[in-house]
């Protein structure tokens, strides 16, 4: 992709300006031009899979999702248009609300035709899409419209408002559709009704602190941001209503104060939950902070996190040899993708470009970039709602993110883990392993095979500790009787990991893994140590309960590199009550005190008491029983 030119002086961390920005929206724009469908309803880019939608789903969500980005693009140009942009969504408007047909795939000669908005259906997902992009481009597309045209599109938008949604942030689909329906004049009286029952539908799922859930009890992860604060922002900001924008703008402030604490030095989003293939659409709470005022952020800090973000991606092989998004995070990536995606579901992405709508003499971007936190100091952040510890060095950059309380698991029934929610830790340089001995994961081994966390029970978070418990569950059932109760205590580069098995036979195997590293090369060093590509370097340590430990090579690697190392502990259970503890540590740094210089000592007890001394001198007291774990100051 052909860029401006850096410049370090106003952007010191990234070099990149908001020209870089508009370059980037165009140049993605471009790249989809010749898959467009002759009428320039259907996007239909090339790919080996479908969604589960089907071709002509698919190629809606090509239209809408690029629709976005190209109406943040003209509006923050206050209408200029100089690639004609606005003529081709706008005769794709008219030719894909000509015939709606339920017709799955591009049959029959019809390569126009959207699907029509169903209950729960992909096409009320776009709709959201391209209802916010007739919203921002209105004076230069929408009020040009020849009447029919409005009839058509105004129709088939409408029927969002009387679907059923999926019951998470699919809430937010009628209401962003009934926000320009009732500016435009269209069935008012239910598009309105649609806005209030998308917020009333969120506000059951805020549980304080900045952070909602997914819908399901404990679903926290990206869509915190890209959706379930930004589309009531959005609109609010849109509408003009300053007291919905008061009151939800300072929840998404009051999230961004520990949003920012999860985007590395290198400018990579934790990988962490579903849709990561929407990959810099991470930034978009970040810019909506920006746009409203809402945010704790100073400007400068928030370009540097954003642009840090996207360039992380497109610096990484996002874009295949077309200048097309892959299904993927780096480049390709089948094993992270869902069936509900399809080739245009990355650009879901297209929302990062909302900072475009601040105009150039901004301080967001005038400023000169500020640090990430993640660069400014050694920090450990606890954020209780979502039940996780953030842990990130200054040195490397990395974050790390400690799971105690996100499992994306039903109210009524226990799903088959999922890796990028049931570990117990994320980072912004570590994917989660899909074959062979399972990263940051305690199993205990039942015919051989490992047990899943399953369903996970927030316990705490507090000044440098996390906790949960958890019943270990094999073949798709809860093991008898035993139960789990997990503490993670993080402090500089390393971590302390105690788990509290109860109920176990005496002599069952455990295994515990750690932080599995990826790149073009890799090494093993001696027992629990692994590296990658010179730099980054993952090791386990033993504490108590742990007998042997080793390096395996990981099969398909991860997200990160086909070839990856994860170090392993074993052991086995004396039966009763059990404590195994490790120390952990994923480092990009040279140089630092060995893992074993770690003190931990074990007093046990109904109450079990643990002493760690930190290599740095720093003590910390921690009690843990079945179910129960309480910290003691530092020392």
């Amino acid at each position: 992709m052909p860029l401006p030119p850096e410049d370090r002086q106003l952007s010191p961390h990234t070099g990149w300006t908001r020209e870089h920005w508009e370059v980037t929206a165009d140049e993605l724009l471009a790249a989809v031009r010749p898959y467009a469908s002759p009428g320039h309803a259907l996007i239909d880019l090339p790919g080996d899979r479908p969604s589960w939608s089907g071709r002509r789903s698919d190629g809606l969500e090509g239209f809408a999702r690029t629709f976005l980005p190209a109406a943040l693009r003209i509006a923050g140009a206050h209408g200029a248009d100089p690639h004609g942009l606005l003529e081709r969504y706008a005769a794709g408007l008219d030719a894909g609300t000509r015939t709606p047909t339920s017709e799955r795939d591009l049959a029959n000669g019809d390569r126009e035709s959207w699907p029509p908005i169903t209950d729960r259906g992909q096409a009320m997902v776009e709709a959201a899409s391209i209802a916010f992009a007739l919203r921002l481009t209105r004076p230069w597309l929408w009020d040009h419209l020849d009447k029919p045209v409005k009839e058509r599109v105004g129709g088939w938008l409408a029927d969002a408002l009387h679907r059923d949604p999926n019951d998470n942030n699919w809430h937010l689909f009628p209401l962003a559709v009934g926000g320009f329906l009732a500016e435009a004049g269209i069935e008012e009286k239910a598009a309105r009704a649609a806005v209030r029952r998308g917020l009333e539908r969120i506000d059951r799922f805020y549980l304080g602190g900045g952070w909602y859930t997914d819908g399901r009890p404990r679903a926290f992860d990206h869509y915190n941001g890209w959706a379930l604060h930004l589309y009531p922002v959005l609109h609010a900001h849109l509408s003009g209503d300053g007291d919905l924008l008061a009151e939800y703008g300072s929840r998404l402030a009051t999230h961004l104060a520990g949003y920012a604490h999860t985007f590395g030095g290198d400018g990579a989003p934790v990988h962490q939950g579903r849709s990561l293939t929407y990959r810099f659409a991470a930034t978009a709470a970040l810019w909506a902070g920006a746009l409203t005022g809402h945010t704790p952020l100073p400007p400068g800090t928030t370009r540097r996190l954003a642009s840090g973000a996207l360039r992380y991606f497109l610096d990484r092989g996002a874009l295949d040899a077309h200048g097309l998004l892959t299904l993927g995070w780096h480049g390709p990536e089948p094993r992270l993708v869902q069936p509900y995606s399809g080739p245009a579901s990355p650009y879901w992405a297209g929302s990062a470009f909302l900072g475009l709508l601040l105009p150039p003499d901004h301080p967001v971007w005038s400023e000169t970039e500020r640090p990430a936190p993640a660069e400014t100091r050694d920090t450990v952040l606890a954020l209780p709602q979502p039940g996780w510890l953030l842990q990130s060095t200054a040195d490397d950059g990395l974050v790390r993110l400690h799971n105690h309380g996100s499992d994306d698991q039903p109210a009524d029934t226990v799903l088959p883990d999922n890796p990028h929610y049931a570990r117990l830790a994320h980072s912004t340089a570590t994917g989660p392993t899909h074959e062979g001995i399972a990263d940051n994961h305690l199993a205990l081994l039942v015919d051989g095979q490992p047990t899943e966390r399953g369903r996970i029970g927030f316990l705490g978070a507090g000044d440098g500790w996390a906790a949960s418990t958890w019943r270990p569950r094999a073949g798709g059932r809860e093991l008898p009787g035993v139960t789990v109760t997990s503490l993670t205590l993080a402090h500089g580069p390393d971590d302390v990991r105690v788990h509290l098995v109860t109920g176990a036979a005496s002599g069952t195997p455990v295994r515990h893994g750690g932080w599995a590293v990826a790149g073009r090369e890799t090494e093993a060093g001696p027992a629990a140590f692994a590296r990658a590509d010179g730099r980054l370097s993952s090791e386990l340590r033993a504490l108590h309960g742990f007998s042997a430990a080793g390096t395996t090579a990981v099969p398909g690697g991860t997200a990160y590199g086909s070839r990856a190392l994860l170090p392993f502990l074993t052991g086995t259970l004396p039966g009763d009550t059990a404590l195994l503890a490790c120390a952990a540590r994923l480092t990009g740094t040279d140089g630092l005190h060995p893992l074993d210089a770690l003190g931990f000592t074990v007093e046990p007890g109904e109450t079990w008491r643990l002493s760690i001394r930190w290599p740095d001198g720093t003590a910390r007291c921690a009690y843990i029983a079945p179910g129960m774990v309480s910290l003691g100051p530092k020392g």
